[in-house]
Parts: C-alpha cells; sequence; structure tokens
C-alpha cells in the first residue's frame, strides 16, 4: 500500500513540507487558546474582573482562532493541489503500463476491472491525500499535545480522558475489523457492476433482438443488489461510530464538571479569601481542561473519517500497485537490428498455447512469405488463423520456434519499429471519436495527417466512396466506436487506415467480411494495383477472395494441411477442395 507513495513527485513533498510546517502551527494556536480561557475563567470566577485583562485575553484567543483559520485555508489550497497531481500521476502511470500489456495481461485484470482501477480506485487515493495530509497528522500531533497539557493536572481528569479514549478506539478496531472484508469485496463487485452496465450497453442490438431485457435486467439486478447489501452493512456499521462519540463526549463532559465539583468541595484554605482564589483556579483549571478533553476526543473523531475511508482506500491502493507492478511478459530490446531485406515473414516450427489453456491452438506451424507477396490463410472457424496472425505484431509471443521479420526475430525488434513495419485492418473494425481524417491518419506522424491527397487515395483504394457524399467530406463526424456508420463502411474506413499507414507488411484479418462481391473485388484489385512491392496477408472465408493470392495457407485445427496456389490446392488438399465446394460449384471452380 505505502508503496504507492513513490508516485509523488519532487513539487508534492515540498507542498506536503509547507503543510505539515502550517499544521503543527494551526496545532500550536489552538492548544495555546484553553491558557487564555484559564486565565479569564479564574479572573471571573475570583469576582476581580479587570476589563484590561478581559480585553488582552479575548483578544489573544481572537488572534489565535484568526491564524489558525489563515493557516487551514493555506494548507488546504496546497494539499488540495497534492492530492490532484498524485491522482493525475496515478493515472498516467496506470494509462502507460495498461497500454504496454499484451493481450495475456487485459486478459488476466479484464477490462472492466482495469476502467475501475483507473477511475474508481484512483479517486479513493485522491479523498484519501486530501483528507488524511491534514487529518492523519494534525489529529496524533493536537492528541498528544493536549494529552501532554493534561498530564500535569489533576489524575482524576487524566483518566476520565483516558477511559474515553480507550472506549474510542477499542469500537474503531471493532468497526474496521468487520468493514474492511466487505470494502475489498465492494471494490471487486465495482468491477462486475461495470462490467454489467458495459454488456447491456455494448449489446444492446443483441439484447432487444433476442427480446432479453428481463434477462439482463435480472443479471444487473443481481450484481446491483449485492453492491448494495455490502455499502448497508458497511454504512450501518460506521453509522455506530456517531452515537459513540456522542456519548463518549457527553459522558467526559459529566465526568470533567462531577470531578471539578469534587475538588471545589474538598478546597480547604485559611481564609475566604483564599477559599475564593483556590475555587476560582479549579475553575479555571476545569475550563481549560475541558478544552483540552474536547480536543483530544476531537483529534480522534478526526481520525475516524479517515479510518471511514482508509479500509477501501487500502484495498485500492493494492488494486492499482497490482497493475503498476505487473511486468508484461512481452519485452522489447532497447535498440533495433541490421539488416536490409524488407518485408519479408518466416514462421519456424511456431507452436502457441493460451495462457489458460492446455492444448496447443497452433501447433509447428513451418512457411516463408517474401516481398510483395500476396499470403492468404484460410480455415475452418476455430482453426487457429487470427491467432496465428496476433504472433506477428506480438500480440502474444509464441510457445515453442521463432518468428523472423525481415530476416531477423522479432524479439530483436524495438515496439516502435516492429509497429511502423507492420499495418493491421482488424476482424472487427475499431473507430475512435473524432472525424474521418483523423481515423484515416491514426497513430501517424503529425508531418504526415495533413496530407489530405494521400488520405483521399487510402480512401478510393478502400471503396470508400461514401465519405464523398457526406457533409464535411473526411472532416465529418465520427461517433465513438463508429457507431454512426454501418459495418461495411466501419470496414472501409479501417481498411484505408492500414493502407495509408504505408507500412511494410498490412494485415486483413478477415477484414473483407463485412463488404458485398463486388466492393471485395474492387478492393483487391486496389490493393494489388496500388500496394506493389508492400507484403499483404489476407485472412478470409471466401474463397473469391483469396483465390488469387501468391500462396495459400490451410489451416485445420491448428496445423497446417495445404500451401500452395488456388489450383495446386485443389487437386491435392482435401481440407480447401472441401471449403471451396462449399462456396461455389464445380464449374465455377
Amino acid at each position: 500500500m505505502f508503496k504507492i507513495f513513490k508516485y509523488l513527485t519532487k513539487k508534492d513533498w515540498i507542498y506536503i513540507a509547507i503543510s505539515v510546517g502550517l499544521i503543527v502551527f494551526q496545532v500550536w494556536l489552538e492548544i495555546t487558546m484553553p491558557e487564555f480561557s484559564n486565565k479569564l475563567s479564574t479572573t471571573v470566577s475570583v469576582g476581580t474582573v479587570n476589563m484590561k485583562e478581559v480585553l488582552k485575553n479575548g483578544g489573544l484567543m481572537v488572534a489565535c482562532a484568526a491564524g489558525s483559520l489563515a493557516a487551514a485555508i493555506i494548507c488546504g489550497y496546497f494539499v488540495a493541489e497534492v492530492a490532484a497531481n498524485f491522482a493525475k500521476t496515478l493515472r498516467i502511470k496506470m494509462f502507460d503500463k495498461i497500454t504496454s500489456f499484451s493481450n495475456e495481461e487485459i486478459n488476466k485484470f479484464s477490462t472492466p476491472s482495469l476502467i475501475t482501477r483507473t477511475t474508481n480506485d484512483v479517486v479513493q487515493m485522491q479523498m484519501l491525500v486530501a483528507m488524511g495530509l491534514q487529518v492523519l497528522i494534525k489529529a496524533p500531533v493536537m492528541a498528544i499535545w493536549a494529552i501532554c497539557k493534561i498530564s500535569v493536572t489533576d489524575i482524576k481528569w487524566s483518566m476520565a480522558v483516558v477511559i474515553t479514549v480507550v472506549v474510542i478506539v477499542v469500537m474503531l478496531a471493532l468497526i474496521i475489523g468487520l468493514c474492511y472484508p466487505k470494502f475489498k469485496k465492494i471494490q471487486k463487485l465495482t468491477d462486475d457492476l461495470n462490467n454489467a452496465t458495459r454488456e447491456n450497453i455494448t449489446g444492446v442490438r443483441v439484447i432487444r433482438a433476442y427480446n432479453a431485457d428481463e434477462y439482463q435486467e435480472n443479471k444487473f439486478e443481481k450484481v446491483n443488489t449485492d453492491v448494495t447489501k455490502n455499502h448497508l452493512f458497511t454504512a450501518r456499521t460506521m453509522g455506530f461510530m456517531s452515537p459513540v462519540m456522542t456519548m463518549c463526549m457527553n459522558g467526559l463532559s459529566i465526568a470533567i464538571y462531577w470531578i471539578a465539583a469534587i475538588l471545589i468541595n474538598n478546597v480547604v484554605a485559611s481564609s475566604p479569601e483564599e477559599l475564593i482564589l483556590a475555587r476560582g483556579n479549579v475553575i479555571g483549571d476545569m475550563v481549560a481542561f475541558s478544552q483540552y478533553a474536547g480536543q483530544v476526543v476531537g483529534a480522534f473523531m478526526m481520525l475516524i473519517m479517515i479510518f471511514v475511508l482508509l479500509p477501501r482506500t487500502l484495498v485500492s491502493g493494492k488494486r492499482i500497485m497490482e497493475v503498476l507492478d505487473t511486468k508484461p511478459c512481452i519485452q522489447y530490446p532497447d535498440s533495433d537490428p541490421q539488416t536490409d531485406v524488407k518485408g519479408e515473414i518466416e514462421f519456424r516450427n511456431v507452436s502457441f498455447s493460451y495462457a489458460d489453456g492446455n492444448e496447443a491452438c497452433i501447433e509447428n506451424i513451418n512457411f516463408k512469405i517474401k516481398q510483395g507477396e500476396t499470403f492468404a490463410i484460410i480455415g475452418a472457424t476455430g482453426s487457429g488463423k487470427t491467432t496465428l496472425i496476433n504472433l506477428i505484431p506480438r500480440y502474444y509471443d509464441a510457445t515453442k520456434g521463432e518468428i523472423l521479420l525481415d530476416g531477423v526475430n522479432i524479439k530483436e525488434y524495438k515496439k516502435e519499429t516492429l509497429q511502423k513495419k507492420i499495418s493491421i485492418a482488424p476482424q472487427k473494425a475499431a473507430l475512435f471519436k473524432g472525424d474521418i481524417k483523423s481515423n484515416v491518419t491514426y497513430g501517424c506522424a503529425e508531418e504526415i495527417e495533413d496530407d489530405d491527397e494521400r488520405i483521399k487515395r487510402a480512401l478510393e483504394i478502400a471503396k470508400a466512396d461514401f465519405v464523398n457524399d457526406i457533409d464535411k467530406g473526411i472532416h465529418a463526424e465520427v461517433a465513438q466506436g463508429g457507431t454512426n456508420f454501418s459495418g461495411g463502411q466501419k470496414q472501409r474506413l479501417s481498411i484505408a487506415r492500414a493502407v495509408f499507414k504505408n507500412a511494410e507488411i498490412v494485415i486483413f484479418d478477415d477484414t473483407f467480411s463485412a463488404l458485398d462481391y463486388k466492393t471485395d473485388m474492387l478492393v483487391r484489385k486496389g490493393l494489388k494495383e496500388n500496394l506493389q512491392g508492400t507484403t499483404v496477408i489476407i485472412v478470409a472465408q471466401r474463397i473469391g477472395t483469396i483465390k488469387n493470392a501468391d500462396k495459400i495457407l490451410v489451416l485445420d485445427k491448428g496445423q497446417i494441411v495445404g500451401l500452395g496456389k488456388h489450383d495446386d490446392l485443389i487437386e491435392n488438399c482435401p481440407v480447401y477442395k472441401e471449403i471451396a465446394l462449399s462456396q461455389l460449384s464445380k464449374e465455377e471452380l
């Protein structure tokens, strides 16, 4: 938990030091005030009221209160700066760490959990710093200082405060012990709640199509009820602190007055004047002691405010550090290898299985793609096509064997270099909020983002002619997730993005599935004419999409069962022929 504070910056620590100084100064002023109250009460009690003395002590009390208020305001400014900057730093660190994760780490934490950790958990830490920095320093300093002042008075008064403090501490320990497991569970349930909400929103069309509104409502209701029950338990348990504190405060006040009455009654003096003076001193001590006792109990009340937050914050801090301490399983070197080859890929005895899987998804894969070739991959659903493609940009690392890019193992390339060499149009088109231009130029260098001719060329190759018919053209708005475009339009924009990048290798992972046959044919024709010298890898289900490829790789249950041209595979590969005959007649073939 405390390791998380290493992310405080040098500026934050300077502000913390200033805040500590201001808090100590504030406590000193508040601790000094009862001394002036003592003098005023004694003066009034003995009957020798001197207005000059009253104005002097009263003025000093007002000055202390004003000084304490000013110190608190200035301290609040610095603490707010520290809390906001700390939260900003944590979010930056979390975001950078998450973006460095491979698919394996993302799957380990889950998307809803990572969202909760980056938002809700960071807010918990911000609240702890904002409130805790003042209270966790002020409360102990005030309590210890006030107890030191109390300790020089009558032992009976001191014992009354000690008993009150013990009752408060025991009650606090019991409540925290009961609530901590629940707070830990609440953060996990918040992940589940986010997941249920995310499913309902992203899958709304499927839910409505299958008339599953009630089913999803029940699913959400179950998670929501669990969260509510845990919150109610912690709130009700924490609610016991208020009556306990009220009882302790009132009980302590009664004890102080009762002890003072006994002390006043037991005063012995040789003369009436000495008796009045002695009793006046007791009353003055009683007033000062009441204020000191109030400060001690008040300090513990301030700590309770923190302890209400602390259990949940401890859980949040642990969850944040789980992400920040996770070392990505895919590591990149600091330098690039030297190679004269360009756009060449080779798989050597490559096998891969997922972390939670017992069997290999692909096994003993061997093939080579030369620069400028169009290489196609086909196979039944679940045969390992997308898994194989994901190994090239290192979304995952091969379990066995090696993958060579331009004659060098892909593990020897820097992350940025590897990403520049490969361009991907994924199976599910991903569009981002902005405009068409920002989506097509996504991830490219700033100097080419304003190359409108290049953008139009990429859109033309992808046959995204609909852009010309939209108001504002390439500057037309794109909603989050591209929800204001059809599936085919999103896919064509995704293809345009892959083409615009102008990488050595362009991968189309079942990208043409949302296109009609005519558009499919026109896009492939545009790719062939405009991407001369670029290595193109096409994963597809349609025979018509891949039949003209230079090489076709046929996968079945994670293994290569065919490799060659269309005509050769029709003759020699039963799996490929079966797929072909399921789509085309013998005459068409």
